[in-house]
């Protein structure tokens, strides 16, 4: 049975997008943790694909999955280059990099204050 979109908690959501990420194979998976420093979601996951038919393919699927299984309709952005994708999961935003892209924009370094340990967590 699949569970109503507004009837998901944002661990939940969590929970299942980094399941999806683990089964995909994503590598340096980082979540962090936005509740109480943005009003646009409560967790930030970053991760990378070794190709960009990977990181397409991870965030293809991962739209699948929150589709079918809590009929969450994902905005995403930038699958079909396949450099770095952004998923919209409205509680949980996801970024999917290729490495070099990834090392590039620092996302984690900006997000992260100096000394983060508590906000951000390596999976």
């Amino acid at each position: 049975m699949t569970a109503k979109p507004d009837q998901v908690s944002s661990d939940e959501l969590l929970a299942r997008i980094l399941s999806s990420l683990e089964d995909d194979k994503a590598e340096d998976v980082v979540v962090i943790d936005l509740r109480g420093r943005s009003s646009v979601a409560d967790h930030m996951v970053i991760c990378s694909g070794r190709s960009s038919r990977q990181v397409s393919a991870i965030a293809e699927k991962l739209t699948e999955r929150l589709k079918s299984e809590f009929g969450r309709i994902c905005k995403i952005e930038g699958k079909d280059q396949g450099d770095w994708v952004l998923i919209d999961a409205s509680d949980v935003v996801v970024h999917v990099f290729r490495p070099e892209v990834r090392d590039f924009y620092q996302l984690e370094k900006m997000w992260l204050p100096s000394g983060a340990g508590a906000s951000a967590r390596t999976v």
